[in-house]
């Protein structure tokens, strides 16, 4: 019989200090150079604001998404995307939590979508619990991508450091990556608006 998690089924997790909470997405090349270089998430004509984006508190769900970067050239540079708790709580009380594929008419109409989705480990091995995934709509992607990022940090060559580490030593735990600096330490960030089963 399988040990019981640690962790509620449902909890955000994030690197997050006093002031701002970092979450995580994928983009291009032509995206992500000029969205670092001038701290502007929508600086390449590249960038969409009509496509939902899917962002993620979670490092290692990150890396499952992307394959630490290396899935596909549209995933091939991780921006770390630093927001205030504020802005970051105004959108998840935006939010409707999805209930599988097919949509709901709330939400088709809402701005900001939740998913609960299996959290990975570093190795991107499925845990018993979830992590929230927030889509942001076209309803609201100019105001997030224009004003509501603080900071933009590409951080492809952590990710890409993590596989070599992990590929190097098959062993390593957790905690040792979180010392070594391969991933961030993901304290647990309670909101109350967000709520829901999947």
């Amino acid at each position: 019989m399988a040990e019981p998690s640690p962790n509620p089924y449902r909890q955000i997790r994030a690197s997050y200090d006093d002031r701002t909470i970092t979450v995580y997405q994928a983009y291009s090349a032509s995206i992500a150079e000029e969205a670092v270089a001038s701290q502007k998430l929508h600086a390449s004509p590249d960038f969409s604001f009509t496509r939902m984006t899917w962002i993620k508190p979670s490092w290692c769900w990150m890396m499952y998404r992307s394959g630490y970067s290396t899935k596909d050239a549209r995933q091939s540079h991780i921006l770390a995307l630093r927001m205030t708790h504020e802005n970051f709580h105004s959108l998840l009380a935006q939010a409707v939590v999805c209930h599988g594929a097919a949509l709901r008419e709330e939400e088709k109409t809402r701005p900001v979508r939740v998913q609960w989705d299996p959290e990975r480990g570093p190795a991107l091995e499925v845990l018993s619990y979830r992590s929230i995934q927030i889509g942001i709509g076209e309803k609201i992607s100019r105001k997030w991508a224009e004003e509501w990022i603080e900071s933009i940090e590409d951080v492809t060559d952590k990710a890409l450091g993590l596989k070599k580490k992990l590929e190097d030593s098959s062993c390593i735990n957790a905690e040792e990556l979180i010392e070594g600096g391969w991933m961030p330490l993901e304290p647990v960030l309670i909101y109350q608006c967000v709520s829901g089963k999947r």
